[in-house]
């Protein structure tokens, strides 16, 4: 007998094996929902994801040997492994684009949830400034040349192209579900993906290193500042082993060293970024979508970027933005004078201490307003809507973290004065609009993108119930009918309407008010302004050593909550 040259196709004669279909692939989501199979790499995913692992894990152990033995590794291992790894992932890529480039047809299905215009725009925004850092940090190191390690010096000439192709590999296929050469792309993606996690992680600790020189200088010179003779000793140790090889006095290295202290972050933020989009790409080699969510996406994403109307989000969010400005300048130029160092403190905490309110009331009324919009939760597994949700959640575990430590610190030690009161109450206010955000921002990215009224959904699931028991020509028969009476009823119909206008708007002022104060909450850590580090309960009841480690831990992943947090404001302000 002849082949069925089209198995998907529907047979009306056939109707079980139709059925069929779709229930087996209920079972597979079903499967994928599990927690633990939905992250864990299981099945064809088994041997890239332990590939991955292996290769992450190995350049981890390095980059913490060198920030914790500096001496033990004398040939640079860990520059040369990330060199590696880089070079493999160019080479993959060069490969991928240009097979993608012959092959249009690699990836028949599409995800058009991963990759979408803010994060896509995000990326872009990150990937130029980075490649500006780039600049910079060839400039210094050229300079530098005579006493930096040749690993170091010729490091952002392969990390440079790297960035380049991963941008645009991300920017052009970040939304292919990919279904030739499983194996081959699997494993070039997790080789990728480890790639961005270890040089993200290599920058933290080098940036962590820095730090925690110049504040164990800042100690010593506090504890010892009774002897000026200490005093000037401690300050030559330190100088000693702050630096091994200072810039020079020509004004052009200076400039390559500040450029590269001022755009340190935006490379930080592009690799954490580029590492989620490149999970949702090696999550998707396989995955098959539905044609009718296509459709949906497409339209809602039109009709997002065209809409208008948002008048005091954008209005006291810039209000932030101007306050949060001027606080930060003042606090840069405050700190480093005893005189005024008090002030900058107070200035720093009662900015915070006046937002964070603002924010929580925000994201409170925000939740008020998505149970009166009466929106429908999206079913099925989505990898983009996971991974943002469990990004989510972890990054606000470095905020959390740190606001219970003083939490802890507080109620054993005392506040001890002004600013020990100033720290509870900001990290209890950071508690409540961590939290309240998030649930927030999850619920909003779990809505449907349509309106459906709690009538609807009890009809609809009274006569599924009442069907579910007869043949499949009486079921396509009731289901139908089910849709020509949800267009018909008469009641159901305008109660959307009735209320879609105003909650719409009041989501999108409510979105582009949080997007404005998260940048600005982004904007001040990641320039430098730690005064958790200089100041507060928990540095003075767990000690220096230990509270480092713990904002040394916590801060960074502070930082990538706020920016992650804005790119998932603006897929609810889009879907609004």
């Amino acid at each position: 007998m002849r082949p069925d040259p089209d198995p998907g196709a529907a047979d009306p004669d056939k109707p079980s094996r139709n059925d069929e279909a779709p229930n087996s692939t209920d079972h597979i989501q079903d499967l994928e929902l599990d927690p633990v199979l939905v992250w864990a790499p299981s099945g064809r995913r088994l041997i890239s994801g332990l590939l991955g692992l292996n290769v992450l894990l190995l350049g981890a152990a390095l980059v913490a040997g060198q920030a914790f033995n500096p001496e033990g590794l004398k040939h640079q291992e860990p520059q040369v492994f990330m060199l590696v790894v880089m070079v493999v992932s160019l080479i993959w890529m060069l490969w991928y684009l240009l097979w993608a480039r012959k092959h249009p047809g690699n990836s028949p299905h599409k995800d058009h949830h991963a990759g979408g215009i803010a994060v896509t725009l995000v990326l872009v925004f990150f990937a130029v400034f980075s490649l500006l850092l780039f600049v910079f940090r060839i400039g210094y190191m050229i300079s530098m040349r005579d006493c930096q390690p040749a690993a170091k010096v010729f490091a952002p000439f392969i990390e440079a192209p790297f960035l380049v192709l991963q941008t645009y590999l991300l920017w052009a296929h970040s939304k292919d579900c990919i279904h030739r050469n499983k194996v081959i792309t699997r494993s070039g993606l997790v080789v990728i993906l480890a790639a961005d996690l270890l040089l993200w992680l290599n920058a933290v600790t080098e940036d962590a290193i820095h730090q925690e020189i110049e504040l164990e200088k800042e100690e010593r010179v506090h504890l010892s500042n009774f002897s000026s003779t200490e005093v000037n000793v401690s300050d030559s140790e330190g100088t000693d082993y702050s630096t091994l090889c200072e810039c020079s006095a020509s004004a052009a290295c200076l400039t390559f060293r500040k450029g590269f202290e001022i755009l340190y972050p935006f490379n930080l933020e592009y690799y954490l970024m580029a590492g989620c989009m490149i999970y949702v790409m090696w999550k998707n080699v396989g995955h098959k979508t539905h044609p009718g969510h296509q459709r949906a996406t497409r339209k809602l994403t039109v009709h997002i970027v065209y809409q208008g109307g948002v008048i005091y989000g954008l209005v006291f969010g810039g209000l932030v933005l101007v306050a949060g400005v001027t606080v930060f300048i003042l606090y840069q130029v405050w700190v480093s004078q005893p005189q005024l160092r008090h002030p900058a403190f107070l200035i720093f905490y009662g900015y915070h201490l006046a937002i964070m309110p603002v924010m929580s009331l925000c994201s409170l009324v925000g939740l008020l307003v998505h149970r009166l919009e009466g929106r429908a939760q999206e079913g099925g597994h989505n990898p983009t809507r996971s991974l943002d949700v469990l990004l989510l959640l972890a990054a606000a575990l470095g905020q959390l973290a740190l606001s219970y430590f003083s939490l802890v610190a507080a109620l054993a030690g005392g506040t001890r004065g002004s600013l020990g009161d100033l720290d509870l109450s900001y990290s209890l206010l950071s508690l409540l609009e961590l939290i309240l955000q998030n649930i927030f921002i999850i619920e909003g990215l779990h809505r449907h993108p349509d309106l459906l009224a709690k009538k609807k959904k009890k009809q609809r699931h009274n006569i599924l119930k009442a069907k579910k028991g007869a043949a499949a020509q009486i079921r396509e028969t009731a289901d139908g009918s089910l849709l020509e009476g949800n267009t018909a009823v008469p009641p159901a119909a305008p109660e959307p309407e009735k209320a879609k206008p105003w909650t719409r708007r009041a989501t999108q002022e409510i979105c582009a008010f949080l997007i404005l104060a998260n940048i600005m909450l982004w904007v001040i850590p990641a320039f430098g302004v730690h005064p958790q580090f200089e100041n507060g309960l928990g540095k003075q009841f767990f000690g220096f050593t230990t509270w480092f480690v713990l904002v040394n831990l916590g801060q960074p992943l502070c930082v990538f909550y706020r920016m992650h947090s804005v790119g998932a404001l603006i897929e609810l302000l889009i879907s609004a």
